[in-house]
């Protein structure tokens, strides 16, 4: 059995996050933000981050600590994330810190409560003047209703649930490394220059012959050159989203992918929306094959990953279907690079515009020798083999879960 009660009645405070936007820095203390809230945690992928003192002042409230959660109010209002032990923090804008109050109700049972169903439908209905909005203003939230099972079965639920997230965080643990063992290859052979030459032996380092090239500015392999992103591949295409006058044309089968739906993932296994057969017919030429590379290229701009089936994007993603398979790793990361350096110039002041698609199709890429990104490509081709697998394993733990969190919650399925 359970009680119904309210969030305020289970926490010590509930406290507002600042409402000013600090001075950004590329290292310091993280600044929590809406796309950090993910499946219940911290998501450390994509942090941005202040000095100590403009960390001071958005902490005068309240310090968030170990247990704490964090819920989201509005772009998307009602997501969630625990704070782990040890990580110091603070909050972004649009984001409210509950403090739980520890002799009522366990915090990761609470965390799972506000993930639930019941909750997010309570999130939704939410409305002013009749009408729905997508801000969960502080009193609304102090009203949210939790429905509150005893301590020994608060524990018993929360561990089932976390550990299958465990499971979850365990694989993505897993495929982190993976990718970092692809990248260091990848640095080796095209930053460093040290490929295997015809002995085997490093290229670079062993004397092999280096060019200099005008247009990077640097030497660069005897043989190698610059080519734009389309004479890699020429098959590059703009998403583009169908009418939404015409509710027919979305919540089909057919994934319809958004910025939301890469970022942090390497393949895109789900999606926040779907097109219908009719959405995805206005558009035809719009269909990405499976393993074709996406790539957001406005508003958030670099974030990068593969399709696992037929799909479609919206507008603000470029993709590319390839043509030679032996280009798909090789430009993954080469693409990443270049995002990531560019987005570090924009953050020391330079501007980094939105690209429309002659822009990206324009991006200037090393050219190997042929042999060279082939080799490159059979050699990571399991490393991404494997992050693949781990991952579509966490989409049917993540399928289990949902599934068992609202049956665990309101007393259908009970733990022995």
């Amino acid at each position: 059995m359970y009680n119904i009660i309210s969030l305020e009645s289970l926490c010590k405070e509930i406290i507002d996050c600042p409402h000013s936007t600090p001075k950004w820095q590329n290292e310091g203390i993280p600044v929590i933000r809406n796309y950090n809230l993910k499946d219940g945690k911290i998501d450390c992928t994509n942090l941005s981050f202040v000095s100590e003192e403009d960390y001071n002042e958005r902490v005068k409230r309240a310090i968030p600590e170990e247990s704490d959660i964090i819920i989201s109010r509005e772009a998307p209002m009602g997501v969630v994330g625990i704070i782990p032990e040890g990580f110091q923090c603070c909050l972004g804008q649009r984001l409210v810190l509950l403090k739980i109050d520890k002799s009522k109700c366990i915090p990761t049972y609470l965390l799972y409560s506000l993930m639930s169903e019941y909750v997010q439908l309570q999130i939704r209905r939410i409305n002013r003047t009749g009408s729905i909005v997508s801000n969960l203003n502080i009193s609304s939230l102090k009203e949210l209703k939790i429905l509150l099972h005893n301590f020994e079965e608060q524990s018993k639920i929360a561990t089932i649930l976390s550990s299958i997230d465990d499971k979850i965080s365990l694989n993505n643990q897993i495929n982190q490394e993976l990718e970092a063992m692809a990248k260091t290859l990848y640095d080796y052979w095209f930053v460093q220059f040290d490929f295997p030459d015809q002995n085997g032996k490093p290229y670079k380092s062993s004397g092999g012959k280096m060019v200099y090239n005008p247009e990077l500015k640097r030497e660069i392999p005897e043989g190698w050159g610059v080519e734009t992103l389309k004479d890699f591949e020429s098959k590059i295409i703009t998403g583009k989203t169908p009418s939404r006058a015409n509710s027919d044309n979305f919540g089909g089968e057919i994934p319809f992918i958004t910025i939301g739906d890469i970022r942090g993932n390497t393949f895109i296994y789900s999606t926040s929306e779907t097109l219908t057969d009719l959405g995805a017919s206005v558009q035809q030429n719009k269909y990405l094959p499976e393993g074709s590379l996406c790539v957001s290229c406005i508003a958030t701009v670099g974030e990068i990953g593969f399709t696992t089936e037929w799909s479609h994007t919206n507008q603000q993603i470029n993709s590319i279907v390839f043509e030679d398979e032996n280009n798909r790793y090789y430009l993954y990361f080469a693409l990443k690079n270049y995002f990531e350096n560019a987005n570090a110039s924009a953050k020391t002041g330079n501007t980094f515009a939105n690209m429309n698609k002659e822009d990206f199709s324009g991006i200037r890429i090393i050219l190997p020798r042929n042999e060279i990104t082939n080799n490159f490509h059979k050699m990571t081709e399991p490393y991404f083999a494997q992050i693949k697998c781990l991952q579509g394993q966490n989409q049917e733990l993540t399928q289990l879960r949902d599934w068992l969190l609202p049956m665990l919650m309101n007393g259908q399925v009970k733990v022995e």
